[in-house]
């Protein structure tokens, strides 16, 4: 079996339901299904190649969906493109992977000149030379679904990297992995027919993970016509969202929207964030307008997802509330000292993880694989602990801990505590090199729209918490903190813009 099987047996057994809401219109399971199996004819009409490799450039549609399920269903290999990179990283990893095919928006045209595979586009008229995703399903409609046998560890996709420190990796996810994340995911969110999910961040990235899953248990996806928090609410108030994945920033956005309340988001029953870490007492204001909806999962593009995972029922306790969840299905997860003892309850040390979830390595990086798969373990580069309920609480990047005077200062807590103060809309804490204390402890601070604190307010705010160690000697503020594509704060802009500033 493999993960398009999933959808496979779901439109023979829901062929009448809706499996994509889009702008345009509305998609069946079983039309779905013909032009899935259609355009992934096409593709090996393309490229016979078993494991040849697909590059999809596109904002998040119905077209994008349906070829990202045809590379599934033809034993190809899914490369995403993120249409808001740039042109130098674009070509970068398609001159890395070389794929034989491109799927791509025509705004995305620029960032692939140059670049070989054949190019397919989603939409559009089918012109002298071109290929549009429906002129292919048409050419091929009534195809058969390709056959093809692989290994568990064959590659389903090479997804770079894209953390907000140190140069991006081809990270292999093979068919075993993709298997545990949809049954982990069905697993924790409990989906099942009468899901509408709302497609609020970029397939390209996390919302990839809740294509299959949602598509597995005859759910519907709901595709955006424009991005933004005012589309998020509308799509939920008018069109029925049960569930979304999106990264703290845009929970944050809907609920500063003007007039917004709870009554927006009428069917909402999980609303699940990642990417990056909510401050507890964001926490509490997010339940306080929202409910017990809240989820969360802790995972790497190396462990797609879901290695552990916070259930809605997990934050009625508010102890779990600085934590990342238990361990999901399929995987082990333990912290792990640096003469490689596995540590027990209670200790910090390096968190990582091993089992059906982890990568088989980076591509064609086998150096950098070898250092972070030792003994079978994935090396996530995260610290943490595990306590005595089996809860995994982060603590920080093992690069991103600042060593100041001889203390370990893990950037997190410092995080936690500068965003319970009222005007601290998000924050990023690091350090710089520091003739006294070998690194200074540094913060930067985005605050609330129509808010004021001072540096020194901020600064005796921390130490009145945390003690004189923790608390940052400099407090930067920013108009608004840079952040990465999908919203995850670049603390290695931040560090920069206080480097220079020094």
């Amino acid at each position: 079996m493999y993960p398009i099987d999933f959808f496979w047996r779901a439109a023979e057994r829901w062929p009448e339901r809706i499996a994509i809401d889009a702008p345009e219109g509305t998609t069946r399971y079983d039309t779905l299904a013909a032009r899935v199996a259609a355009l992934a004819a096409a593709f090996v009409a393309i490229d016979p190649t078993p494991q040849s490799r697909v590059g999809i450039c596109a904002k998040n549609s119905a077209e994008h969906i349906t070829a990202l399920l045809a590379v599934l269903a033809c034993g190809k290999v899914w490369v995403p493109l993120n249409p808001k990179s740039t042109r130098p990283e674009i070509r970068r990893i398609v001159d890395a992977t070389a794929p034989s095919i491109l799927v791509l928006d025509g705004d995305c045209a620029g960032l692939l000149d140059g670049a070989p595979g054949e190019r397919i586009h989603t939409h559009g008229p089918a012109g002298e030379g071109t290929h549009t995703v429906a002129g292919l399903v048409a050419r091929h409609a009534g195809a058969a679904r390709p056959a093809f046998t692989l290994p568990d560890d064959a590659t389903q996709a090479i997804k770079f990297t894209g953390g907000t420190t140190g140069a991006p990796k081809g990270v292999m996810q093979p068919y075993r992995a993709w298997m545990a994340n949809i049954a982990n995911q069905i697993h924790a969110w409990g989906f099942d027919e009468h899901e509408r999910y709302i497609v609020a961040a970029p397939i390209t990235h996390g919302t990839s993970t809740y294509i299959v899953p949602i598509l597995a248990q005859g759910g519907c996806h709901v595709v955006l016509a424009e991005a933004g928090a005012e589309a998020v609410r509308t799509a939920f108030r008018e069109r029925g969202g049960t569930v979304c994945f999106m990264p703290p920033t845009l929970v944050y956005m809907l609920m500063a929207l003007p007039g917004a309340n709870r009554a927006d988001f009428p069917q909402l029953r999980r609303l699940i964030y990642g990417g990056a870490p909510m401050p507890p007492e964001k926490i509490r204001e997010v339940r306080a307008f929202f409910g017990p909806v809240l989820g969360t999962t802790y995972g790497q593009t190396e462990a797609p997802q879901i290695l552990t995972v916070m259930r809605p029922e997990d934050f009625e306790d508010e102890r779990n509330w600085a934590a990342v969840g238990r361990t999901a299905w399929f995987s082990d997860v333990a912290v792990m000292s640096p003469d490689g003892r596995l540590l027990p309850t209670g200790e910090v040390g390096e968190v990582v993880a091993r089992g059906d979830l982890v990568m088989t390595g980076y591509w064609r990086l086998p150096e950098k694989t070898a250092e972070t798969l030792v003994d079978g373990w994935l090396h996530t580069g995260d610290r943490g602990l595990i306590d005595a309920r089996g809860y995994l609480y982060l603590k920080d990047r093992l690069k991103d801990m600042v060593i100041t005077g001889g203390f370990n200062v893990y950037p997190v807590d410092v995080e936690n505590a500068l965003g319970q103060h009222p005007a601290v809309h998000e924050c990023a804490v690091f350090g710089i090199p520091d003739d006294k204390w070998g690194e200074a402890v540094q913060a930067a601070v985005q605050l609330r729209p129509g808010q004021q604190a001072t540096e020194a307010e901020l600064i005796a705010f921390v130490r009145e918490r945390l003690g004189p160690v923790q608390t940052p000697k400099r407090v930067h503020f920013h108009d608004s903190l840079p952040r990465s594509p999908v919203g995850k704060v670049l603390k290695t802009a931040v560090r920069e813009q206080a480097l220079a500033a020094a």
